[in-house]
């Protein structure tokens, strides 16, 4: 058994007959009354987000994992198809335990959470950003860039992304897999 001083991002904790992972947590110790920790909780199972609110020092049951490296090969409509690094075994997981799939690329590794109770894969986590070319992107207009203008421009797995005005077709750019944001160009 955990406590709420335990919580952290990424977390697997077993919560109303579920088990789900701790997206986003805050400590909050208010002026008057007692602490407590409001955090956003995504089921493993369905992927279904929600908003709850443990009071500090409340026991929370956490579940023990294990994370094992795994290559993304292929996607086949919402299953997505992963190769172990070590051992070569493959495994299938259903788009919902994926937190950006439209951010993975042939030939990624990735980290999966298995639960060591049943060794069911739980979650799987990307790295922290992840390098594509830009396949197609309006050319910038001149003029409008008094602040920082983006365009939308798509890259090669087929995800949107809003990226600056002087990113054209064919460049590498780095991509936060978090916020699915534009981080920079890449030069190669």
């Amino acid at each position: 058994m955990a406590s709420t001083s335990d919580i952290r991002k990424g977390l697997c904790i077993r919560y109303s007959n579920d088990i789900y992972k701790v997206i986003e947590f805050l400590h909050v110790k208010p002026g008057k009354g007692p602490a407590f920790v409001r955090t956003k909780l995504k089921s493993v199972t369905t992927g279904k987000v929600v908003d709850n609110t443990f009071s500090a020092g409340h026991k929370i049951e956490d579940v023990r994992v294990e994370t094992q490296s795994f290559q993304y090969l292929y996607a086949e409509g919402d299953t997505f198809h992963f190769m172990n690094t070590t051992d070569y075994n493959q495994i299938t997981l259903e788009k919902s335990s994926l937190d950006a799939p439209d951010l993975l690329k042939e030939g990624e590794v990735v980290t999966i959470l298995f639960n060591t109770e049943d060794n069911m894969p739980l979650s799987v986590d990307m790295p922290a950003s992840v390098i594509l070319e830009v396949t197609h992107a309006e050319p910038g207009v001149k003029g409008n860039t008094a602040t920082n203008a983006t365009k939308p421009a798509t890259v090669e797995t087929g995800a949107r992304v809003n990226v600056p005005l002087f990113i054209n077709e064919g460049d590498k750019i780095k991509i936060d897999t978090e916020k699915g944001n534009y981080m920079e160009r890449v030069k190669e």
